[in-house]
Formats: structure tokens, sequence, C-alpha cells
């Protein structure tokens, strides 16, 4: 099937053209410009009066939304649930994220996400596996019975997955020297996080292929004037990732905007650490038996504790422009472009460009959403517009 989508403010990942057209053959963009010819064989036209067209907005941690928490729905319909409640707010790609846990629900969760993989769901894009080979002194919500140092045949599981991105956070100054090498050689994505290693810890882990530091500053240490910790560590490093809760709570903004100077360019991305409540009208949810409250966008424990964020990507897209002072162009690339080339993708999604996957959000003058594209499949179908 063949689409054009007339009358868009078009950002292309580089660029803005102003009453464009994109012509979408069946997943892929086959064409983009201000000046095109809609071709003979389009199956259907969509005026999109002068809306913005992005590219879709890719999320590397997702713990839940939809009223569903990963770890208390390890299964396809529990994913496809959380996948449409941030679809509502520009997410086209994600990984679902599962937080520490014991071995039967990592097993049950890497499962699920693998049927959805091989079933082509639209905007799963793997998994991210955040623990259990964590710092217990940073664990932050995590559940610290539940922290473990890794068993003989983690590596098999960790890398189990096939088709999708695999994501493991874990603390490498808790885990064997190597271990980080062995799971890049298998494939697998290695961020840092709830960690309380030093400045050292950090270089030994980028030797072996550690790339990415979870959610800046929140459970790892700080960079102080003579031990640059994990924080210092990943922005001294040019190489590497990092994942940035833009919810005015998890960060001060003025920390964020410090962080963005420091960092090479093309280095932040954002994240929502979303939990069950978004795209939900629940005001708490239940992890690990206990009751975790939303209010005011903040998500915490009933003694006050941050647990995740009420926080969705267009929201962090905004705020990213209101409290840090970035350019709108350059909030779009850190919920897009720089997830796409983290993890891999950066030639097939992140922009909308020919050749490119279909997957683009239409958003107002506000930056509220108004529709999404997953590779071609406008997501209306699904009664999923807002």
């Amino acid at each position: 099937m063949k689409t054009a989508l007339t009358n868009a403010h078009v950002f292309t990942g580089a660029e803005w053209l102003d009453a464009a057209t994109v012509i979408i053959d069946n997943a892929v963009i086959d064409a983009v410009g201000d000046s095109i010819k809609i071709p003979d064989d389009v199956d259907r036209i969509q005026d999109l009066n002068g809306a913005k067209l992005v590219p879709g907005f890719i999320d590397v941690q997702v713990n839940g939304g939809g009223g569903v928490m990963f770890n208390q729905d390890t299964s396809p319909v529990g994913l496809r649930c959380i996948a449409q409640a941030h679809r509502r707010y520009g997410t086209t790609g994600m990984l679902p994220t599962l937080i520490t846990d014991d071995r039967p629900i990592m097993e049950s969760a890497i499962s699920a996400v693998q049927e959805t993989v091989d079933n082509n769901e639209p905007g799963i894009l793997g998994i991210h596996l955040e623990g259990p080979y964590l710092n217990q002194v940073r664990k932050g919500v995590h559940q610290e019975d539940k922290i473990r140092p890794m068993e003989s045949d983690a590596l098999d599981l960790l890398s189990g997955l096939t088709g999708g991105k695999t994501l493991v956070t874990l603390a490498p100054e808790k885990n064997t020297p190597g271990t980080i090498q062995q799971l890049v050689e298998r494939g697998v994505l290695v961020a840092a996080g709830h960690t309380a290693g030093v400045y050292d810890d950090y270089q030994a882990a980028f030797s072996e292929g550690l790339s990415c530091f979870t959610h800046l500053f929140n459970a790892m240490t700080p960079m102080d004037s003579r031990e640059p910790g994990a924080v210092g560590a990943a922005l001294d490093h040019d190489d590497s990732w990092c994942g940035l809760i833009v919810d005015g709570y998890h960060v001060h903004p003025a920390t964020l905007r410090n962080a963005i100077k420091a960092k090479k360019h093309g280095k932040m991305m954002l994240v929502t650490d979303a939990m069950a409540t978004v795209g939900s009208d629940q005001g708490f949810f239940e992890l690990y038996g206990q009751k975790i409250y939303s209010r005011e966008g903040r998500c915490t424990t009933a003694e006050g504790v941050l647990a995740g964020a009420h926080l969705d990507m267009a929201t962090a897209v905004r705020n990213s422009v209101e409290m840090l002072n970035l350019s709108c162009d350059e909030a779009l690339r850190m919920a897009s472009l720089y997830p796409a080339e983290f993890l891999g993708l950066g030639n097939e999604l992140g922009r909308i460009e020919k050749g490119y996957r279909a997957s683009m959000a239409s958003l107002d003058d506000s930056g509220l959403v108004l529709e999404t594209w997953i590779d071609g499949r406008d997501t209306e179908m699904d009664g999923l517009k807002t």
C-alpha cells in the first residue's frame, strides 16, 4: 500500500521542510520533499493540515504503561498494552524494561519479547534488563534481596533474545572482569547503572565495551573533586551514551544543562523510566508487593523514594525545551535519532528520509501528539489517536 502524507511541517532529523509531502511505500519512506508530485499509484492521500511530522520517539527504558507493569505481566498481551499506551505520546519504538526480579520472571519476560519480535508486533524493538546484577548500595527502589551475583549460566540467558536488541544494566564493579566483554561479543548492549564504583571501574568497563549509563545521576556515584565517580566517567567518555530523565524530579534542570554541555554532542538521549500509570488514570500500582503512588507527575513509595517516573516521551521533549533551554530540533533528536544510533538502528530509524522505516509522529504547535505511524501503519486504526 502506498500513502501520501501532505501539507506537513516535516522535521527530517536535520532540517525542517515546510508544506512538505512524505510518500510511504508499505513500511518504508519512498520520498520526502516540499515539491513532490504525488505518484498515480498512491492508494491514500492524507492532509496533515500543517501539523509537525517528526521521527517517531524511541524509548530504551519503559517499565510499564496503560496500567501494566512489565514485572507483573510478562506476557505478549501485557507488552501490547504498554506499547499502545506509549504510542499515544509518540513512542514508536521501545525496549520494555524489566527491573530486578527472580530468574523465572526474567525468563518469562525474555520469552514474551521474543514472541512479540517474532510476530512483528509494532513498536517492540527488544528488551532492557535493568538488573539484577547491581550494587545494593545504589539499589533505589529495586528489591535488595533480589539483587545478586551473576549466575554461571547468565550469559546464555542475557543473550538469548534473537531478532531484537538486548540492553543489560549492571554494576561493573560487582561483576567479574571479562563479563561485559563476553556480553558485548554476543551482541548485547551493556549499560552501567545502580552502581557505586569509582572512576577506574568504568575505565576498565569501557575497555570491555560498556556503552551507556542508565538514568545519568540517579543511582550512581556522583562526580566529586578527587573522585569523578560514575557521573564523571560518563561525561568524560566520548563514545558512550547517557539516558536522561527530564521530569523535573529526578535531576535538577541546571544539573542536566551542565551535563549536556559537558558531554560529546549526540550522546545524550531522553528516556522516560515510565511506570504503569503512564497512559492510565490510576493513581498507584504495586511493585514487589508495595504500593507506588503517582502524584503530580512523580512516582514514589509511601516513604517518598523515587520509583521510576510518570513521564512520556512527548512530555520529555517539551520539558527539554522548557526546562533545559534546548532547541526543539535537539530535543527531538534526543528522543529519536540518538537512541536509534545507540541501538545500532541509525540507518533505519530516527530520520524522515528515503529508505528509512516510516515510523513517525505528528504534533500540534504545543507539542502534543496527534497521530503516530509505525513502519507505515497509521496507528489511529487502533483507536490510539489523542
